[in-house]
């Protein structure tokens, strides 16, 4: 089964209220996106957004998550509706991330 490299910023964070969801994932550490992003109050939850002329480093984790967790966690988030996974730049990582 492949495994995607995932950047959390909000409620799946350790510590966090809806870790337990990604909780039996890998751990890769603390992660800082690129100065492109912002994150925008949504109401019950936070959205990071692209913006690359105000953009600022987001503060998240990175986990190395199982096909069969993402599909549960895009479930759990409404996605597509609500939110859309997607390539992000994290500072010192090469390869592909999502958020």
């Amino acid at each position: 089964m492949s495994k995607a490299i995932l950047f959390v910023y909000g409620s799946l964070k350790r510590g966090e209220c809806n870790h337990a969801l990604i909780a039996d994932q890998r751990y890769l550490g603390p992660a800082m996106t690129a100065a492109k992003y912002r994150v925008v109050d949504l109401g019950q939850y936070p959205g990071l957004v692209k913006d690359e002329r105000n953009g600022v480093s987001i503060r998240g984790e990175l986990f190395k998550v199982s096909e069969c967790s993402i599909a549960e966690l895009d479930d759990f988030e409404g996605s597509p509706e609500h939110y859309k996974r997607e390539p992000i730049e994290v500072v010192g990582f090469e390869g592909t991330v999502e958020a």
